[in-house]
This record gives C-alpha cells, sequence and structure tokens, in this order.
C-alpha cells in the first residue's frame, strides 16, 4: 500500500477489470455489478470482448453514478488487473488517486507513487478453498470480488445476494464461490490500511428497477407481440436475441400438453431465414430475424422483393462494426442508410430505432404491428451496446393494446365487397388490403409475384401501370411518418443549439446536455425513433439556428438523410461523430460540439 490519503468521492466511479477471454470473469463482473445496483445506486456495465473464442484480453466496466449517467465514461478509477499481456498498459492509463487490485505475480511496470496499489496473492488464497487446479482458474475471480467489495464499501451480504442469484441453483458453485469472496475480503481487512478517494454508500435510487441486456428484452418483447415463426442464421451481436427469444417460447408458450404453439428454424444461411420470415408472414404468422450487417447484407434481394409484394415481417439488426467482417465484437450504428433503402430499385423500408433495453421490449411488439399495418419488411436496428451490455431500466409495462394486423379482409368482411383488388389503394394511404391463405371466398385469392403487377395483380410490364404503382408505395411510406414512432423532443427555450441524436447515443447526449449547460451552451434536443422521418425533424431543424446531429458512423448516415429532406437548412446542419467502435461517451459529444461552436466548421469536424 501507498499511504496516501484522498478526499472522499461517493458514488461516482468506474471500476475496470482486466482480464482474458474464456478465464471466467463473467460472473464476477456481474456480482460486482448487482451488488452495487441492490445497495440502490444506478449502474451500468459494459463488456469489451474480444471476436474469438478464448485467450485475447477482455475488459469489463461498471459506470457507479449516483447522478444516473449510464453512457461510457472515459478514465478508469479503480483496476483490477488480472491479464499480464496488458497490465503494464492498462495501469498506465490511471490516474493520480487511482487504485489497483492485481495479482501479486503479474508485473505492472513502473508505478507512480500517487497511484493506491493492493497486490493479492491470489494462488495462496486459493490453496485452501479447492484443489481443483481447473476450479482455481474460474473460481479465484471471486477473489478480487472480495477485496474489491471490502476496499470500495460494496456491502458483503449484497454481495452475497447477487451470488445467490447468479449461482443459486448450483449450491456446492455457490459455496466455493462464496469462500473466494470471503478470502479477498479478510485478505483486504487484514492488509488495506488506507482508503482509496473512490467509495460505495447505500442509497435507494434503483427500487423496482430491473437489470436486463437490450437482446433479452428485445426477445421478451417478441413473445408478448405474437411471434410464433423464428428464423435466423448465428452471429454476433444478435444470437443472444434469438437465444433469449427460444427460451421464452419454450417456457409460456407450449400448450396444456407441452406441444410447442411455435416455430424455429435455424437456417442454413441469412438468406433462407429472410425468405422463411417471408413466406410465414404471407401466411398469416407474425415471423421475426435477427442478424448484424454481413446478414443484413444477405438479405438485399428477399427484402426487395417483400417490399414490391408487399408481405410483413421484422428483422432485428444488432449492428456491429463493418465494413465486410470488421469488428465483429464492437458497437457501431453504421447500417442506417443501408438498411432504410436496402435491395435494388427504388425501394423504402420503415425502421425502428430503439434507445433503451425498455424500447427494445416496446419496439418488439411496434414492429410487428407496423410490418402488418404497413405490410412491409420492417427492420429493427439495435446495437451491440445495448444488445450485449447489462442496463438498469424501469420495469416494462405489460401491453394493454390489442395487436394490429393491419388491413386483412377474412371471409366476414369479403362477402361485404362487390371486388378485391390486392394492390388497389381505396383510402388514400398508400396501403391496400390482403388476404390470408385459406380464405373460402373466391374473391380473396390472387397471384403473389415480385415481377410487375397491376392493381388486381396481374402481370403487366405496362410503364404507367409500374410507375403508379411505385407511386403508391411512396405514398405509403409518408403515411408511416405519422404512424410510427414519434421523436422525442427535449425544448430549451430560446437555445439556437439543437441536437439531434437516435439508439444508443441517447444516453451520452443527456449526459452530454448538463456537461453543455455548465459551459454555458443552452441546447435543445430530440431523439429520432424511426424512419421515415417525422415532419417533427423537419420543424425542430427549421427552428434552430444550429443542429447538430450526433451518431456513432464515419459519414454522418442521419445527417445525411435530414439534410435531404431540409434542402433550404443544409449548410446549418453539422456532424458530431464517433466510430472508433467503443460506445459513445458524453465527453466526446461535449467536446465535438463545442470545437464546432467555438471555431469555424471545417470538413470532418466534430469526429
Amino acid at each position: 500500500m501507498n499511504p496516501v490519503q484522498h478526499d472522499p468521492k461517493i458514488n461516482d466511479l468506474n471500476i475496470h477489470v482486466a482480464t482474458v477471454n474464456g478465464s471466467g470473469s463473467q460472473t464476477a463482473n456481474s456480482v460486482l455489478l448487482r451488488a452495487i445496483f441492490q445497495m440502490g445506486i444506478p449502474v451500468s456495465g459494459k463488456n469489451l470482448f474480444p471476436s474469438n473464442i478464448a485467450g485475447l484480453p477482455t475488459w469489463f466496466t461498471i459506470r457507479v453514478s449516483e447522478a444516473g449517467y449510464v453512457a461510457r465514461r472515459v478514465g478508469n478509477d479503480v483496476l483490477v488487473v488480472m491479464n499480464p499481456e496488458t497490465a503494464v498498459a492498462d495501469v498506465a492509463e490511471m490516474g493520480p488517486g487511482s487504485l489497483i487490485v492485481a495479482n501479486e505475480t503479474i508485473a505492472l511496470g513502473d508505478v507512480p507513487a500517487d497511484r493506491i496499489v493492493v497486490k493479492v496473492p491470489m494462488a495462496k488464497l486459493m490453496e485452501p478453498i479447492t484443489t481443483d487446479v481447473k476450479l482455481r482458474r474460474l473460481v479465484v475471480n471471486m477473489i478480487y470480488v472480495g477485496v474489491a467489495g471490502q476496499v470500495l464499501g460494496i456491502e458483503e451480504a449484497e454481495i452475497e445476494r447477487a451470488l445467490q442469484a447468479q449461482l443459486g441453483r448450483k449450491p456446492k458453485a455457490l459455496a466455493l464461490n462464496m469462500a473466494a469472496v470471503r478470502t479477498g475480503w479478510e485478505f483486504a481487512a487484514a492488509n488495506v490500511t488506507t482508503r482509496p478517494a473512490f467509495q460505495v454508500q447505500r442509497r435507494n435510487l434503483t427500487a423496482g428497477k430491473i437489470l436486463i441486456d437490450g437482446n433479452a428484452a428485445a426477445g421478451l418483447g417478441a413473445v408478448f407481440a405474437g411471434v410464433t415463426v423464428v428464423s435466423w442464421y448465428p452471429i454476433t451481436p444478435s444470437s443472444s436475441l434469438i437465444e433469449a427469444t427460444i427460451g421464452y417460447l419454450e417456457r409460456f408458450r407450449r400448450d396444456a400438453d407441452g406441444r410447442a404453439t411455435f416455430g424455429v428454424v435455424q437456417a442454413e444461411d441469412e438468406i433462407a431465414a429472410i425468405g422463411m420470415v417471408l413466406g410465414a408472414g404471407w401466411a398469416g404468422a407474425r415471423a421475426m430475424t435477427a442478424t448484424s450487417g454481413p446478414g443484413i447484407s444477405l438479405m438485399a434481394e428477399f427484402a426487395g422483393y417483400g417490399y414490391y409484394t408487399e408481405i410483413p415481417g421484422v428483422i432485428w439488426d444488432v449492428q456491429r462494426v463493418g465494413p465486410s467482417t470488421g469488428l465483429p465484437t464492437r458497437t457501431a450504428q453504421s447500417d442506417l442508410s443501408f438498411v432504410y433503402g436496402i435491395s435494388h430499385g427504388d425501394t423504402a423500408f420503415p425502421v425502428l430505432l430503439p434507445a433503451s433495453v425498455k424500447e427494445c421490449f416496446e419496439f418488439a411488439g411496434v414492429a410487428f404491428d407496423m410490418a402488418e399495418r404497413l405490410q412491409s419488411p420492417l427492420f429493427v436496428l439495435s446495437d451491440l451496446d445495448i444488445g450485449m451490455n447489462n442496463w438498469m431500466s424501469e420495469p416494462f409495462d405489460y401491453p394493454e393494446k390489442a395487436w394490429d394486423r393491419g388491413k386483412v379482409l377474412d371471409d366476414e368482411a369479403l362477402a361485404k365487397v362487390a371486388k378485391f383488388e390486392r394492390y388497389r389503394d381505396t383510402d388514400g394511404d398508400g396501403i391496400p388490403y390482403r388476404t390470408l391463405p385459406g380464405t373460402k371466398d373466391w374473391k380473396g385469392t390472387y397471384f403473389t409475384r415480385g415481377s410487375g403487377h397491376d392493381e388486381a395483380a396481374r402481370y403487366t410490364e405496362s410503364p404507367e401501370v409500374y410507375a403508379r404503382n411505385m407511386d403508391r408505395l411512396r405514398r405509403k411510406m409518408d403515411t408511416a411518418r405519422t404512424l410510427l414512432p414519434q421523436p422525442v423532443l427535449r425544448e430549451s427555450e430560446g437555445a439556437e443549439v439543437g441536437i439531434i441524436a437516435y439508439g444508443s447515443s441517447d444516453f451520452a447526449v443527456l449526459e452530454a446536455l448538463d456537461q453543455l449547460a455548465a459551459q454555458g451552451v443552452k441546447a435543445s434536443y430530440l431523439r429520432v425513433r424511426s424512419l421515415p422521418l417525422s415532419p417533427e425533424v423537419h420543424a425542430f431543424v427549421r427552428r434552430h439556428p444550429r443542429v447538430y446531429v450526433v451518431e456513432q458512423n464515419r459519414d454522418g448516415q442521419l445527417a445525411e438523410r435530414v439534410r435531404l429532406e431540409t434542402p433550404e437548412r443544409a449548410a446549418h446542419i453539422h456532424s458530431v461523430l464517433h466510430y472508433t467502435g467503443l460506445p459513445i461517451d458524453a465527453q466526446s459529444v461535449t467536446h465535438g460540439l463545442l470545437a464546432q461552436e467555438r471555431a469555424p466548421v471545417t470538413e470532418g469536424a466534430g469526429r
């Protein structure tokens, strides 16, 4: 120990655990996160892991923030060192007064005297706990849980309760891991005589809240929304969305005799997966798939088929860094332009943009309703940060509205009409009526084709009919502007600066608004939740002299879309971009915006 005293800083710290993939640290990190959450303190957890199976460096960061900030924060206050390969670099990033907890066998390099270092003889401490070499490699992580808990003030009872939640069904494993926690706790109590500046103290700020990742929330929402057909091909970071969906379906969607009332197919590739979704959607089922950028690329032709034949289906795109294989385990918002106009020819697709785990749950239901209402494949753009990381949330509300199946004519409805034409717009919203297979009334029959067709679904190559059909499809997307989730507005009266963002950038922007206010910059904020853009977006741009669009891609894809739809304001729309693959942080937003507010805007500024 370095005997340096510091003024206390309560419930405002980053805990950064550096280890290797496949070492079993995930359970230990989850226990730390949950224990702090159970103490009533807002937390978030972010896992930075490699794209191979095991052996490469991985980091898990827990942000503790009494103010409720949950975006990634630059800089760490507590470092746990369990990986010798990255130890020197990890330690070098720690600032004055920080706490470093390290396995004593790991060389840390030259550590400045104003860092607090706790070297823990982990191998020796594990000897009385178990003689099994394999178990020692896994359970040793609980040593640092005990040390960190004791030094930082994380209550031992809450650590035990968090462990119970993780391993309660495995009593032997629970006892073994708890023994390791107590050993680490006792070591710290006996050997650490100086408390670091960063401490955790009980609050009551998380009562009634839950911890969940976005992929699990989306899977649960899909089950509530009535999904019956799921087809998929595994790909990071979307696989756990389907795995969660399967778990919920198995639990809640079997009849009294135990028979499944759903179908899940792992397809041979993403092309087959979306083909199955469209086949099921044509037949009247609520069907979905989930993938990421490379899978979306393969789905392009089938997406165009669904657009032109007007078949509903839901596609979750849990975005990652591209192009090509890119960085499979890093996050981005770089599929927006591609998904919105995917496929050849003139196309435009409804797109939902959830910004939280709660919206992942809610938008799962909205996705099916809108896919059927609009009779179109619909994309939901999440990303790795929302999908695979742990988030604190208000509990999800039980859906109260009935499902919206859209314009479907059954036999009773068909009997009341003199004539049915599949692609005829009868009320001006661009959306025709459809029938489902099994309709008894012969009027309801039609032929589904991806080639030229007229209002009655008859084959034609007439130029006039084609143009008329394409105009109707565009009119349908104009209707979507008011049907899809509307933007969330946080207006600041008299503000000359407007900020637009979407998806997982939201939490960083909310924190940045406070930072900007402290710098004397008043800003309004509009969060986009769907494409095509709502008229509210156009109005927001027109009433703010300067607009900054915050997004996690290189090319400013949403900013480009906003400029296209408000061309007279194009020169006043600027980008604040973040595309390192790490989740966006508030400091990047604040610095990127202020750099342009206080200096002439140049090409590439704010990136």
